[in-house]
């Protein structure tokens, strides 16, 4: 991405009323960008390694995904028939650093199955279909629930859908924009109907989420340097 498309993924956005949760949502953005820059996610060579990468990083840290990925390149593992044909126990093994090995080396092998079954083995086939249909496939693959889906449609296939994850929902509610009891599609729409669509912006703002969850919007906030400190309704999160 270059200089000039970067700014323009900062500053060609819906106009402001911060008088409107809606509108915060485009204030909340600005802010992270201006606090945080550009994050360039999803750091991949490939979409096929998004996808393998979508599964890995399921409760676990980027950091050992990481490792993970490494190890599977050295190998020359990471394409599809690769991880298609190789053993299913060999895989576990292989994948070890990024935790819950066989139960995802499993859900890497339904998808493999699922790309060869329905897409002849073809990556770009399979990214080539409506992603409002692929979607739904998607989820019917063993062990890929709503946000692995949309971080494969959004990361891999460039699709305008916005990933919902632990940080986004931990950031929005509390800033009083959602309720606890909000489903993933409740969320999901609700920031996608604040934004315009455009898969760049979702990409960025997602990646941005996920930096100030790990900075400032933990379990236990630390609220104080926040760029989103002074937007907070509830001004008791910031001193649990």
């Amino acid at each position: 991405m270059t200089a000039s498309t970067m700014e323009k993924t900062r500053t060609n956005l819906p106009p402001r009323k911060t008088s409107s949760k809606r509108h915060e949502i485009v204030e909340i953005y600005d802010r992270l960008y201006t606090h945080f820059g550009p994050q360039h996610w999803w750091p991949a060579e490939t979409p096929f390694e998004v996808m393998v990468g979508a599964i890995l990083t399921q409760n676990t840290s980027w950091k050992n995904v990481e490792k993970t990925l490494s190890q599977l390149k050295e190998k020359d593992l990471l394409h599809p028939d690769a991880l298609y044909h190789i053993p299913e126990k060999k895989l576990s093994s292989l994948i070890r650093s990024s935790g819950y090995f066989n139960v995802k080396a499993r859900r890497i092998k339904a998808l493999m199955a699922f790309i060869f079954e329905g897409y002849g083995g073809s990556v770009d086939d399979m990214l080539s279909e409506k992603w409002e249909a692929l979607r739904e496939k998607l989820l019917s693959v063993r062990g890929i629930g709503p946000e692995t889906a949309d971080a494969i449609l959004l990361y891999a296939g460039k699709a305008p859908v916005f990933v919902i994850d632990t940080y986004t929902r931990r950031l929005f509610e509390r800033h009083s924009h959602i309720d606890p009891a909000d489903n993933y599609q409740k969320l999901q729409k609700y920031l996608m109907e604040g934004l315009r669509g455009r898969t760049d912006l979702y990409n960025e703002y997602h990646a941005l989420i996920v930096m100030t969850g790990k900075q400032f919007c933990k379990k236990t906030p630390d609220c104080t340097d926040c760029p989103l400190n002074d937007l907070l309704e509830n001004k008791a999160v910031s001193n649990p």
